[in-house]
């Protein structure tokens, strides 16, 4: 017995000494991944906000920065001498830019980066001017090392730091023991984790971001082949889907404004919580939309189903029908694809098509992608006169000047048209040219972004009237469909406690953040002058269907997801890109089921069964949807046609 212990004795003496051997003589292999661990997690916590419920979900997200630090860092043992030293030093400081614009991103658009992403490099320019508003010291927390370490590294001899594969591979099986320990947790958690790959915070939260960014590239990979492993059979199985829930027209409706004009307004980063909502002096935030409601049919539990895209997305959503992509924008990754798009459709009953936007006829890569929707004409900002800086904020010409000018090109339109307005005023950082154009009080909230956000849409606002009155004094309004909807959300959930400070309450669940994912959609016809509020729940998805069957145009055995709004046969569902899902009677958001109605949690009964269904139901629809653009499967329909 008293050898045993002695042998055990020895041994715990040699583990102690080769541990501290091996901190001495890899100190900074052990400095980085400390360093790298702490980093994320500060992000998780100071920047992401990433939200946790219970110990296991705490446990699991102080833990997954460990195995990618041991794995970067690992292939530092193949170098030898001060080469060691500064792959290491290299090998942070990559890892930090791309954690910090992790955190950047972040602030901006309320997600995380992927690779479809990173190359829509068109975008940068228009982006990079906000890119000061998004700065804060706290960020010196993440990136103040690169800064102090390299005085350091100078006084730090690694000349005798010898080469060692077994110490690599040794780093490596132990990032992979931790990983695997990791995401055995994580899958007790959220079972079938990977197969989220809509869900980024999710993932994000179980596997952290630099595991994140890894499985983003195998996805990436995956889809790329999609397209040229695709056949007819795959568009069948979307056929057959698509025709279980199509919605037949209303009678009264369809063809009732057969050969109409149409314009449609993309009223940039508009919610519905903040129409009919009062300026601190009382003074309405939206008079005109909410006049123009009152005159109009309009829709309160409307969402928008846009991802990473933004615009472009909503901009997809209302052209085709179809969901946009979990990762990236459609715009980018798949434009030159094949589509029966809105333009294309309505060329075949003599419409003419035209989109004005006074920006960069590149930005979203909307000169190649309006190309495949069969766009006749693109007014964009060489169209314009931008020559008084007065006019402009940091991305581009006011509304009331876009629209001013945009009168007389639409004017000269063929008829009958289909046109649509891309507004600008009311964009991140929400900030007004000069005081004059501050049409209203800001709000009086702990954010400044929610403060401003306000004047910047009673800008927009004060803009559509001024369009719209136009309209009226050159005859086009009384012969033209006018939709005005909301493209996605403004406020991110970077700003719930200032969003709780308005809706008065102590803070936000997941129910109000997805609520607060309510846009505006309104759709005036020619001669109508009492409004209709339609209480059913629809998304953006719809828009197309609902217009198509107002102007008579039968889209039977097309590729269309959502359904006419006007359809006795419309079904209440919307279905948010994160795999969130809006019904009659519940909402399903970060893995819980609320009721719709008051809000409260439901665990049991039948909403509770019907928030099962929906989960399965939406995973379904955003995986053909997905398919369909992955695979360009409209091709083989228009083979087929």
């Amino acid at each position: 017995m008293q050898q045993d212990a002695n042998i055990w004795s020895r041994m715990r003496l040699k583990m102690g000494q080769g541990v501290r051997s091996t901190y001495k003589e890899h100190k900074l292999f052990w400095i980085a991944t400390l360093l790298i661990w702490l980093k994320t997690y500060l992000a998780y916590t100071l920047f992401f906000n990433v939200p946790v419920t219970n110990s296991a979900q705490a446990f699991i997200l102080l833990i997954n920065p460990i195995s990618s630090a041991l794995f970067m860092f690992g292939f530092s043992f193949f170098f030898r001498g001060n080469v060691q030293k500064w792959f290491i030093y290299g090998t942070l400081f990559v890892a930090t830019i791309i954690l910090y614009a992790d955190i950047i991103f972040f602030r901006f658009f309320n997600d995380y980066l992927t690779l479809p992403v990173l190359f829509q490099t068109s975008n940068a320019e228009t982006v990079s001017a906000s890119l000061a508003s998004l700065l804060s010291w706290a960020d010196l927390l993440i990136v103040g090392d690169l800064i102090i370490l390299p005085f350091f590294l100078r006084k730090m001899d690694m000349s005798k730091n010898v080469a060692s594969r077994g110490r690599a591979i040794l780093a490596f099986v132990a990032a992979v023991v931790v990983f695997l320990g990791n995401l055995t947790l994580a899958e007790t958690e959220r079972p079938e984790l990977l197969t989220r790959a809509f869900d980024r915070e999710l993932l994000v939260k179980n596997i952290g971001t630099f595991n994140f960014h890894m499985y983003d590239a195998l996805i990436q990979s995956k889809t790329s082949a999609q397209k040229a492993l695709a056949d007819s059979s795959e568009l069948s199985e979307v056929q057959n889907f698509i025709d279980s829930k199509h919605a037949a027209a209303n009678p009264a409706m369809f063809g009732k404004y057969k050969g109409k004009n149409v314009i449609v307004i993309s009223f940039e980063s508009a919610q519905s919580f903040a129409v009919g909502l009062k300026a601190p002096n009382g003074q309405e935030i939206t008079p005109n939309l909410n006049k123009l409601i009152k005159e109009s049919h309009s829709w309160d539990n409307f969402y928008h189903n846009t991802g990473q895209g933004k615009t472009s997305d909503a901009e997809f959503i209302l052209e085709n029908s179809i969901y946009p992509l979990g990762r990236g924008s459609a715009f980018f990754t798949n434009g030159e694809n094949e589509f029966r798009a809105t333009p294309e459709m309505l060329k075949e009953d003599g419409y003419y098509s035209a989109v004005f936007h006074a920006n960069n006829k590149s930005f979203w890569n909307r000169d190649i992608v309006y190309n495949s929707f069969g766009v006749d004409r693109f007014f964009s900002e060489t169209d314009y006169d931008l020559g008084d800086p007065a006019d402009l904020t940091e991305w581009g010409l006011l509304d009331d000047k876009f629209f001013e000018q945009s009168l007389p090109m639409l004017k000269d339109l063929p008829r009958p048209f289909y046109s649509k307005f891309i507004t600008l005023t009311n964009h991140y950082p929400f900030e007004m040219p000069k005081p004059e154009d501050e049409l209203v009080p800001p709000l009086e909230t702990s954010s400044t972004t929610l403060n401003h956000y306000v004047q910047a849409l009673a800008y927009q606002d004060m803009a559509l009237g001024k369009f719209i009155e136009g309209l009226k004094k050159d005859g086009t309004w009384d012969d033209t469909i006018f939709m005005v909807y909301g493209d996605h959300y403004g406020i991110s959930t970077n700003h719930n406690a200032a969003m709780a400070e308005l809706m008065n309450k102590d803070e936000l669940t997941p129910y109000d953040v997805a609520q607060l994912q309510r846009v505006p959609f309104v759709i005036h016809l020619p001669g109508q002058t009492k409004g209709v509020k339609h209480e059913n729940v629809a998304s953006q998805i719809d828009i197309k269907p609902t217009l198509l069957h107002l102007l008579g145009h039968d889209f039977k055995n097309e590729i269309l997801f959502g359904t006419d709004l006007f359809s006795k046969q419309h079904k209440d569902y919307a279905l948010f890109r994160d795999g969130s899902v809006v019904t009659d009677k519940t909402v399903y958001t970060q893995e819980t089921c609320y009721d719709r109605k008051t809000g409260e949690e439901v665990k049991d009964g039948e909403q509770a069964e019907m928030c099962k269904q929906s989960t399965k139901q939406s995973e379904k629809e955003l995986g053909l949807s997905d398919k369909v653009i992955y695979g360009d499967l409209l091709r083989f329909l228009q083979t087929s046609k």
